[in-house]
């Protein structure tokens, strides 16, 4: 698997995701939710895209390598 393709994969999963938790946000609104999503979904969250950030920063990086290693 190419960092491309990651990239793809985990951005589309964490759109899935977002999707999902806010059809459930929707349904459920009590303090259990509001603890859960500070707690859990939100460092997720901001973890997954600095995750997708770092991808976009290694990718040229490793296309040099590569380039420079043929």
């Amino acid at each position: 698997m190419n960092l491309n393709t990651a990239w793809t994969e985990l951005n589309s999963s964490l759109k899935t995701l977002r999707e999902h938790w806010q059809e459930a946000k929707a349904q459920w609104n009590d303090p259990v939710r509001d603890d859960f999503e500070e707690h859990y979904w939100v460092p997720l969250e901001t973890q997954v895209r600095a995750t997708l950030r770092g991808i976009e920063r290694l990718n040229p990086v490793l296309a040099k390598v590569r380039q420079d290693c043929e």
